[in-house]
């Protein structure tokens, strides 16, 4: 018999413990017959991040994933999110595989992370090749993710990094600080805006700056998310999170 709620498919979600936003993200993102259960990523917090410390507290939120793996694996998820996305980016194209094959030997289960999902929603739209970057992160985490996307063929052209001083800080950024740093990074040399760092909210915002910049401005929660329905078959089409979601 199928789960009463889950009766089309249980993800099970990893995420950082000081994370606020990405749970609700999801959810809000859930169609019927799909459940996401979270599992969180024991992460201190701290007042004081910096250029410096950055990349070694995500280390510490790295480390602590498969904790988390283990943890929900009992809830027989049919399917992993990764609901952290700096750790997806580490190392480039090379780092990111190898957090997949890390975590799917460990659960025997499939999962799509930011990263790889962000590519994913770049090739559905199609045509694009150069991007703008907007993040909470510190320039030090702003230049991995450059280097990810630089591997798998794009060009970065400009980036933002917020340098929001600790990992709660980043749920408390609000729409209108991002939105007119949005219009900053665009220009008609960029094709397409990814903001990435799944504590900041963003997938409505970044549905509505679709409609002002008239090009792609993709959310990583909400490229994670289609990546993860549309890997399992699930093909719903979703209004008012960006054509992502409700065209591909």
């Amino acid at each position: 018999m199928p789960d009463i709620l889950g009766w089309r498919k249980i993800f099970g979600v990893m995420g950082p413990s000081t994370n606020t936003v990405v749970q609700p993200d999801f959810d809000m993102m859930r169609p019927p017959g799909v459940t996401a259960q979270y599992s969180r990523i024991f992460t201190p917090d701290s007042d004081a991040v910096s250029n410096e410390s950055f990349r070694a507290g995500v280390e510490v939120i790295g480390a602590n994933t498969l904790d988390a793996v283990r943890s929900v694996m009992t809830a027989s998820p049919d399917y992993l999110v990764m609901g952290m996305s700096a750790v997806t980016f580490f190392d480039g194209a090379e780092g990111a595989d190898r957090f997949v094959r890390s975590v799917e030997q460990e659960s025997g289960r499939r999962i799509s992370i930011g990263s790889h999902s962000c590519t994913a929603a770049l090739k559905a739209y199609g045509g694009i090749r150069r991007l703008a970057i907007l993040s909470p992160y510190w320039p030090s985490m702003n230049a991995e993710v450059i280097r990810y996307f630089s591997d798998m063929g794009y060009e970065v052209v400009r980036d933002r990094a917020l340098q929001c001083r600790s990992w709660t800080a980043i749920a408390k950024v609000p729409p209108s600080t991002l939105a007119p740093v949005l219009r900053e990074l665009d220009g008609d040399d960029v094709d397409a805006i990814i903001q990435v760092g799944t504590n900041l909210s963003m997938v409505r915002l970044a549905a509505a700056a679709e409609l002002f910049l008239g090009k792609p401005v993709i959310a990583i929660n909400t490229a994670t998310w289609w990546h993860a329905l549309r890997a399992n078959g699930i093909h719903d089409k979703l209004d008012g999170f960006g054509r992502l979601l409700a065209e591909f």
